[in-house]
């Protein structure tokens, strides 16, 4: 059982700091609204939520996949669907500091800034682990450049769904209980690029800033990884001289 841990060990303590960072995330928020004595950035805390979900279906998904059984193929694509519909709100969070202009109620602004810097970030890497696992199903399946390309897609994709939520104000289970509005409502944003130039300025801007993100984050894994690798080599090296 412990060999079996040890195998995973950075997987569980990523979770774990991920859980961490929500605790303290509660735990500023609880101040914030006991303090203040209002419900202001409440919101935040189901924003978070939110943020869980994509995670969880990247997981189930992961893991399926990886169980290499073709009955189960169905419930991979299922749960991938799902975590694709859910993923935007991993990132619609580093849109709410759009309200430091309008919540004023005695709280100093420093607090506030850090209070969103923390629930952003944590949302953020809750979509960039959740991103990663599906990148590695994607890359046990159609190799390395596809898993890329899926990333870049999913990134536009997702870019304008945190847009469909926080200016067109569209939730991800309307895509299950009012699906033909939302399409009809989507398809009225992009059939008209030029009356809708916000659209797609903010869809571009948006998805940059975090591929430019998730890319460092790949690649500041990758140097980690090829240092480890130097470090067996250095050792067996080492070892093998007489």
């Amino acid at each position: 059982m412990f060999k079996k841990l040890a195998a995973h060990k950075n997987t569980i303590s990523i979770f774990i700091l991920l859980v961490v960072a929500s605790a303290v995330c509660m735990f500023l928020a609880d101040i914030r609204m006991s303090r203040s004595d209002s419900a202001n950035y409440n919101f935040l805390l189901f924003n978070l939520m939110l943020a869980w979900v994509p995670l969880l279906f990247a997981a189930l998904a992961y893991v399926l996949a990886n169980v290499r059984k073709r009955i189960l193929y169905l419930l991979v694509f299922v749960s991938a669907a799902a975590w694709l519909v859910f993923f935007p709100n991993a990132l619609y969070i580093l849109t709410d500091f759009q309200h430091l202009s309008v919540v004023t109620d005695g709280i100093p602004v420093w607090y506030d800034v850090i209070l969103l810097v923390w629930f952003a970030w944590t949302g953020l890497l809750l979509g960039i682990v959740s991103l990663y696992l599906m990148q590695e199903i994607i890359l046990g399946m159609l190799g390395k450049v596809v898993s890329w390309l899926f990333v870049v897609a999913v990134t536009g994709i997702s870019s304008f769904g945190v847009y469909v939520g926080r200016f067109m104000r569209w939730n991800s289970w309307d895509a299950w209980n009012r699906p033909i509005p939302l399409l009809l409502d989507i398809w009225g944003q992009l059939r008209h690029p030029l009356a809708n130039k916000d659209t797609y300025i903010f869809t571009i801007i948006f998805s940059m800033l975090f591929l430019f993100i998730y890319v460092t984050m790949s690649l500041v894994g990758n140097l980690a990884a090829e240092r480890q690798k130097q470090q067996v080599a250095v050792a067996q090296n080492l070892a093998g001289k007489p």
